[in-house]
């Protein structure tokens, strides 16, 4: 009995250790991922996110960014995900002496923690050394930072803060350190792009045995793009999105589509072509023909736009990032009706 009674207050034990310990890294996690002191959103973004906007040390211009309600993220195309953490310049010398000295007067982190932090960063024979505050105006200490979503691998980022002079580049070994291609990555991931919900017709219920013609609105689906970069290091880069085709899928397997392949290419900046009066006879560039009704219920048609990502950036870089996706599904209502007089 005694000794039950004993492994019961063990597992106890442990398990307030436990939480204790994960409390206290996710406090220290949620502290410090954002960026300075915890925190490094600039509020100068506007409702309509014209203007730029600070967010993980990097600054992004979304004036050329997709906008409006029905606005959505691009999917990659293949397994390609942006980078979910990367360094960048975070702190001046008397920026990190102010963060840094009220955690380790507190004891937030431990003694022993404490003491070896404080080695790193100070000189007990020369405190005007201390955390570099010699170069103050002559580099920064870089840090890591997260993507807001936190997505696998955000806590991969774990170097301690480390001292890049004005000028040069960070040190070889420090892996996802901010250059202008991760700007470019980080821009792709800021991109927006219009809903792909498609216009079909002939107007009102599609129509068995009928084609259907389908389209999206060509002064949507223009090129959009994003601009990411550090101004405290002069590095920048710019994405670009720019649609190629629309995917059809009828949500059925009793339909057709227009082409075969039910992927429409974009022609001449329009992606499918508007019906209009006189065309009942031909056969749609971009549509679908469904062979039986919907019955009582609907077909959920899905319509996907590919979208080809590339980037330009400072120092003459560049280059393609993986095709992006956004699509959408709306309820066809499918008539069982053979002609129809249009």
């Amino acid at each position: 009995m005694s000794a039950v009674r004993n492994a019961g207050r063990t597992a106890t034990v442990l398990a307030v250790v436990c939480a204790s310990l994960f409390t206290a890294q996710a406090a220290f996690a949620e502290r410090d991922k954002h960026g300075n002191h915890g925190g490094d959103q600039d509020a100068s973004l506007t409702d309509d996110g014209t203007l730029s906007v600070s967010a993980g040390g990097v600054r992004f211009d979304h004036s050329k960014n997709g906008k409006g309600g029905k606005v959505g993220a691009l999917t990659s195309s293949t397994s390609w995900s942006p980078p979910p953490c990367w360094y960048a310049p975070k702190y001046s010398p008397e920026e990190l002496q102010a963060y840094l000295e009220p955690i380790w007067e507190a004891g937030s982190t431990g003694h022993q923690w404490d003491n070896e932090q404080r080695k790193k960063y100070t000189n007990p024979d020369d405190p005007e050394k201390d955390f570099n505050k010699h170069k103050s105006g002559k580099g920064y200490w870089w840090g890591s930072y997260v993507d807001k979503s936190f997505p696998p691998g955000w806590d991969s980022c774990t170097k301690d803060y480390f001292w890049v002079d004005q000028g040069d580049p960070p040190p070889a070994d420090v892996e996802n350190a901010v250059t202008p291609e991760i700007l470019a990555e980080l821009a792709y991931s800021e991109i927006r792009v219009p809903g792909t919900e498609v216009t079909l017709a002939p107007a009102q219920a599609t129509k068995v045995n009928l084609p259907t013609w389908a389209w999206l609105d060509g002064a949507q689906f223009q090129p959009v793009s994003v601009t990411a970069s550090v101004p405290e290091i002069g590095i920048s880069a710019t994405a670009t999105a720019e649609p190629v085709s629309l995917k059809i899928q009828p949500g059925t397997p009793d339909a057709e589509t227009y082409p075969a392949s039910g992927v429409c290419e974009i022609n001449n900046g329009r992606i499918g072509e508007p019906y209009a009066k006189g065309k009942a006879n031909r056969t749609p560039p971009c549509g679908v023909q469904y062979l039986r009704s919907s019955g009582d219920g609907t077909f959920p048609l899905q319509a996907t736009v590919t979208w080809e990502v590339h980037w330009i950036g400072s120092g003459g870089t560049g280059g393609d990032l993986p095709d992006g996706e956004f699509g959408a599904t709306q309820d066809v209502v499918v008539q069982e009706i053979q002609a129809v007089n249009r």
